[in-house]
């Protein structure tokens, strides 16, 4: 019998561990899914109703902002891809029981560093596919490192991840400001009193080639790449060691340990990884749409792809169905907010009431399996 042999049968059932019971039907879990999103849908209509807005006016405008145009899908399904990002790298860690609430600081370092690499490391001087390449690759692994400390402290001291990635999240914000603020850093010549506190826009080799551009759709290859790496997180989560052990770390250390599996190494990888993930969303970010740093670049996105990780319940699928909820309603309340006057706040309610509804079906969900 070999190791990993002996570690499941130390995590079996018999345990009580509830990773290993069986998984809820898929037609229960997209019901549970149906009733949440629509309850907070009719809960966002009365709240219009209640501002004395015209609700047929609201929702047009939604749905103008949201799929309205080729262009205003590609700007929801771009939105979706940084979500995607960030919830995937989310699922990873939380597969150890690790909890990554740091994606908004590891997102702002790949975008300041996707930044620096764009404008003065070169990049636009290299041949055309590294040019974007190379200060993708620094922003994931910006990110990671950003991760991967925690990930260390965690493996070596103990140290709670939800504590340290969000304190580590603060500073990281914070640097961003102190980039775009700082002409020693990364901030524009100041020509006159009304030059922006923002960075140069970035070389035009630097910019993620457009996919479908002629008919308008403001997509790039940011699309292809979060699939491909979706599809490689699956993958490496259910096919190799790796996997396994993050899994037995998550479910039994203590076993997995006695067992000879690399729990230490294998926690500060998960957290790294969420990382990487999270910075490369903040260079698709900046080199797939904004092209320019700003002090509010980030805009609240590593903690909508905390929450898109939190509803996926460790499935890569229900991540992009989350994700591109999360898009579309982005882009739908911005253009809410610009046509019909409606706080585009109402879309944070109206994500808020998601997760709420969805946390209670969850439980529900877990009582009625635990009763199987």
């Amino acid at each position: 019998m070999n190791r990993d042999l002996k570690l499941q049968t130390a995590l079996a059932p018999a345990s009580g561990a509830p990773g290993w019971r069986t998984r809820v039907p898929s037609l229960r879990v997209a019901g549970v899914i149906a009733a949440a999103v629509g309850f907070a849908m009719l809960a966002a209509l009365g709240l219009i109703a209640s501002m004395h807005v015209s609700v047929t006016d609201a929702l047009a405008a939604f749905a103008d902002g949201a799929w309205g145009s080729p262009y205003s899908i590609g700007a929801s399904l771009n939105r979706s891809l940084a979500f995607a990002l960030v919830g995937t790298g989310f699922v990873i860690a939380n597969r150890a029981k690790l909890t990554n609430v740091g994606g908004e600081g590891q997102l702002a370092i790949g975008g300041i560093v996707a930044t620096a690499m764009s404008l003065y490391g070169g990049c636009a001087q290299l041949p055309f596919g590294l040019s974007f390449i190379v200060p993708m690759l620094c922003a994931a692994a910006a990110g990671a490192l950003w991760g991967g400390v925690p990930g260390v402290l965690k493996a070596k001291a103990g140290t709670n991840e939800v504590i340290s990635t969000l304190l580590l999240s603060f500073i990281a914000v914070w640097l961003l400001y102190w980039c775009v603020q700082s002409e020693a850093l990364l901030r524009q010549p100041m020509t006159s009193g009304a030059t922006l506190p923002e960075s140069l826009e970035i070389p035009e080799l630097t910019k993620l080639p457009a996919l479908f551009a002629a008919s308008g759709m403001n997509l790039n290859i940011g699309l292809p790449v979060t699939i491909v790496l979706a599809i490689a997180a699956a993958l490496v989560l259910t096919r190799t060691r790796f996997g396994f052990a993050l899994r037995a770390a998550g479910l039994n250390a203590v076993a997995a340990k006695r067992a000879g599996l690399p729990i230490a190494s294998s926690l500060v990888g998960a957290l790294a990884l969420a990382g990487a993930f999270s910075g490369l969303a903040g260079a698709l970010m900046l080199q797939g749409d904004q092209y320019s740093l700003k002090a509010g670049f980030s805009s609240g996105y590593g903690f909508d792809g905390l929450v898109v990780g939190l509803l996926a319940r460790g499935s890569i699928t229900g991540v992009f169905a989350a994700a591109l909820l999360f898009g579309f309603l982005r882009s739908g309340g911005i253009n809410m907010e610009m046509v019909a006057q409606v706080p585009s706040a109402l879309v944070l309610i109206v994500q808020g009431i998601v997760t709420i509804a969805l946390a209670g079906g969850a439980l529900w969900l877990d009582k009625g399996d635990a009763r199987r």
